[in-house]
């Protein structure tokens, strides 16, 4: 084990479902890797594996949803973390509708935002997707349990991680 591993084996941080639409082809996939990282302007940068079809995706969009899921919504979190769109059409098994630019919003996420990508960033076996907020949905006043790290870490990737 890489002495770096037991630093973020420590980490409980929110997993999110990304989702993306270029040139008629959608992808989406769960993602531990994305955070706000600017309150003015406010910018969230959320990390895509170079493996994934949803990075090939989102190379040519313009625009990404980031979705959070609720601890209850296993189902949801395995379609998009241990299945490739690569052989499985993901979104012919939920309710979606399409967001600014086309991008796929998943009906049953109880929050959610779409994002213009402003950068991309190499980061290693990652490409960084700087997002500005273009439009959002979260329950009013209401908190919820999302799903977190700890969460998914019984959903087997749908491509290798090293």
């Amino acid at each position: 084990m890489h002495a770096f591993d037991r630093f973020t084996d420590a980490l409980d941080y929110p997993m999110y479902v990304v989702t993306a639409e270029a040139d008629g082809e959608r992808a989406g996939c769960l993602v531990g890797f994305g955070s706000q990282c600017s309150m003015r302007p406010p910018r969230f940068m959320v990390w895509l594996s170079e493996l994934n079809r949803t990075c090939r995706i989102a190379a040519r969009a313009d625009r990404l949803a980031v979705h959070l899921l609720r601890r209850d919504q296993d189902r949801l979190a395995r379609l998009f973390g241990g299945g490739t769109g690569d052989r499985t059409d993901k979104f012919a098994q939920v309710a979606w509708h399409a967001g600014p630019g086309g991008v796929p919003v998943l009906d049953e996420a109880p929050a959610w935002f779409v994002g213009r990508v402003e950068q991309r960033v190499d980061g290693g076996d990652h490409i960084g997707h700087l997002l500005a907020p273009e439009e959002m949905h979260h329950p009013a006043d209401e908190g919820f349990p999302f799903l977190s790290v700890t969460d998914a870490i019984g959903i087997p990737p749908g491509h290798p991680v090293d």
